[in-house]
């Protein structure tokens, strides 16, 4: 695996706990940086590698290697705590602290104790290490599952809908909450595109706190949109990082990011074109992939309420309707389901699937669907009954080389094809980040697929959606 530089942005792994602990590293990395007076650019970031972070992603990449080959993953060190380096003194520091986070978590007493009463009194660990452990251990309840998510109910919200200009355009991105480097500089490219709204796909990172909504995403859109003069509206869906830490950090976040008419009520919506050419439905996926800590797939769903909420907004409308989600509803690269009985995968959500035949009922027809959630950008051909499905990923997480996003999943069953021109270039090794620009027409709208090269927005596809 390629090392992830600060200029890359942060490595994340798919466990509920591990980005948990991400998200507490990140947080005692603040408050050292805060009380040593540390004020820089660098440390407003969870995801910038101060000495903390960089140690907290090494122990949380053993401990899921360790995992997910079945072996041990309490991560003894063997290391002398005397005379450390700091490098080497946040290496050990951050071990201790994914060991007794998993130890208290998982019941394990006696490793609590040896590691309070024998490892850490001569660790020289600062001891943000450990009360922030206590403060993020809030996040879980019984059984490791997340705080009860905050979901907002269809009953609450009625049939508003929010009313967005004519001929809009529209900035998507996805998996693009980092407070990195690259998703600041993808936001800079956005904008210079004069996007009407901007809409994020999902995943706050590592996993959607207070803090992290607050500094890797609501701070940083509303500085580089100018958010206090351009009034451009800013739209998020619920991820599974969002969902992480309970959803409290996300469901606070839609409450302040938009004001009156545009206010984002759920972590479900529809934008609709003020001439009813084009509207936009956003579903949330996110709310049912909060644990996925013994799963390596992801088989999510939508409320049985809110599809029917979405149904009649499909329903009632005369144009043309455009589907946006977190999660896919199918994937030539990365595991959905779990394998049927002959070992095999199939290539797509089951439940999502149902969602697609219910909202394409009768002569309607959904025009297009984006979704997030994998680190990449596809362009897939026809397929489920789908006309465009589009995978929009590829906004901050870095991807490299050796991890090859475009090789298709072995075992899988009738996999969806690509349209090759789309796939995303490289610069030594990892993949650009990118987003799309959506224009609407009176019949058709236009959608430009944008890559970061160097700092320069490079058209690499465009399409007309109808």
């Amino acid at each position: 695996m390629g090392e992830v530089s600060m200029d890359q942005g942060p490595k994340t792994f798919r466990d509920q706990f591990l980005s948990i602990y991400q998200s507490m590293a990140a947080d005692v990395a603040r408050q050292i940086a805060t009380n040593s007076g540390a004020q820089s650019e660098a440390l407003e970031s969870t995801a910038d590698k101060s000495v903390e972070v960089a140690a907290a992603e090494a122990a949380a990449a053993r401990f899921a290697a360790a995992r997910k080959q079945g072996l041990d993953a309490t991560l003894d060190e063997t290391e002398t705590l005397e005379e450390m380096s700091l490098p080497t003194n946040a290496k050990v520091c951050a071990s201790l602290a994914l060991r007794l986070m998993w130890a208290k978590l998982s019941g394990d007493a006696a490793t609590v104790t040896k590691i309070e009463t024998e490892e850490l009194p001569g660790s020289k660990c600062d001891a943000k290490w450990r009360f922030t452990v206590e403060e993020y251990l809030k996040y879980f309840g019984v059984s490791g599952q997340a705080q009860k998510i905050p979901y907002i109910e269809p009953s609450s919200t009625g049939p508003k809908v929010i009313t967005i200009k004519a001929k809009a355009r529209i900035g998507l991105i996805g998996d693009w909450g980092t407070g990195a480097f690259p998703a600041k500089r993808v936001l800079r490219l956005l904008k210079a595109q004069n996007p009407d709204v901007v809409i994020h796909l999902g995943d706050i990172y590592y996993s959607g706190t207070d803090d992290e909504c607050g500094i890797n995403f609501e701070s940083i859109v509303n500085s580089v949109l100018d958010r206090q003069n351009s009034q451009i509206p800013v739209y998020t869906l619920a991820g599974n990082h969002d969902m992480y830490s309970g959803g409290g950090g996300y469901y606070a976040l839609i409450k302040r990011l938009n004001k009156a008419s545009l206010a984002q009520q759920a972590s479900f919506f529809c934008l609709r074109a003020e001439d009813n050419s084009w509207q936009l439905l956003a579903m949330d996926t996110g709310q049912f992939d909060f644990n996925p800590i013994a799963v390596n797939h992801t088989q999510t769903h939508v409320d049985p309420a809110e599809l029917e909420w979405h149904a009649q907004r499909v329903a009632e409308f005369p144009g043309k309707t455009i589907l946006l989600s977190h999660h896919q509803l199918f994937s030539a690269f990365s595991q959905i389901a779990a394998a049927q009985a002959d070992g095999r995968f199939v290539s797509y959500n089951a439940d999502l699937k149902k969602v697609l035949d219910r909202l394409q009922q009768g002569d309607r027809k959904i025009a297009a669907w984006f979704w997030g959630h994998e680190h990449n950008l596809t362009v897939y051909k026809p397929h489920l009954g789908l006309k465009r499905g589009r995978c929009l990923g590829h906004s901050a997480i870095p991807v490299f080389a050796e991890d090859e996003p475009y090789k298709v999943l072995e075992k899988v069953k009738d996999p969806p094809k690509i349209v090759e021109p789309a796939k995303l270039s490289m610069d030594d090794g990892v993949y650009r980040h990118g987003f799309v620009m959506l224009a609407l027409g009176k019949e058709t709208a236009t959608a430009e697929y944008f890559e970061d090269s160097g700092g320069t927005a490079t058209k690499i596809y465009s399409e007309s959606i109808d």
